[in-house]
């Protein structure tokens, strides 16, 4: 029998956790929930939307666990705010990982984590608590994420690395082996990371620039 889940959210991200959920977990989805002001329609993929503060009473913790669906909006502030608000009420954190994923850390992962497709996460690896881990990543052996991070499509992560709470890693980031990076840290996509990174920072790589030659010119394309 699948358990049941009551997902956090009614945005995009909510939407790909339905889905992710339905098809490759044992979860069922029961129900959505947000705080109520942000409640625009009764049902979210033909599933009932609750208001948070009534979440509870509706769907209790001792049948139903909890999902957490949110971006990395305010460095991640917002998802923690109502990670740690759902684990207060009781609930139990879900975690989704993918079966098409390589896991070889023995699931040293903690709750509430989305890890998609073609992710590698090497062994001796350690994953917190609400980890986001887009598609296609590789975490390197004896790295460590901690609580709350997101990290994007793309990324290399190279072996003993740690990423600081609350960290965002844009896509196609490399971090080299055995740098820390500080809490709260942005590294923006495309950017090469070859020494420590103190918390808050803001790292971005260099944009492509727009040739002088126009494509009209170009004889080989």
């Amino acid at each position: 029998m699948k358990k049941k889940l009551v997902i956090f959210g009614v945005g995009d991200i909510a939407q790909l956790a339905h889905f992710y959920f339905t098809t490759d977990s044992n979860y069922e989805v029961v129900a959505f929930t947000v705080d109520a002001e942000y409640i625009e329609s009764s049902t979210f993929c033909e599933l009932p939307v609750i208001p948070f503060d009534a979440v509870k009473t509706q769907y209790p913790p001792e049948a139903n666990d909890f999902f957490v669906a949110l971006s990395y909006s305010k460095l991640n502030a917002v998802r923690k705010e109502k990670y740690l608000s759902a684990r207060a009420l009781g609930y139990r954190l879900a975690s989704f990982i993918s079966s098409h994923s390589t896991i070889l850390n023995n699931a040293q992962i903690g709750e509430n984590c989305f890890i998609l497709e073609d992710n590698t996460i090497q062994p001796f690896v350690t994953v917190g608590n609400n980890i986001t881990l887009w598609s296609g990543n590789h975490i390197g052996h004896h790295s460590k994420i901690n609580d709350h991070a997101f990290i994007a499509s793309h990324v290399v992560i190279s072996g003993g690395v740690t990423i600081g709470e609350q960290c965002f890693i844009g896509v196609n980031a490399t971090l080299r082996d055995h740098i820390n990076i500080g809490a709260r840290c942005v590294v923006g996509a495309g950017t090469l990371l070859l020494a420590d990174a103190e918390e808050n920072g803001v790292y971005i790589g260099t944009a492509t620039e727009r040739s002088k030659v126009p494509s009209t010119r170009l004889r080989a394309i």
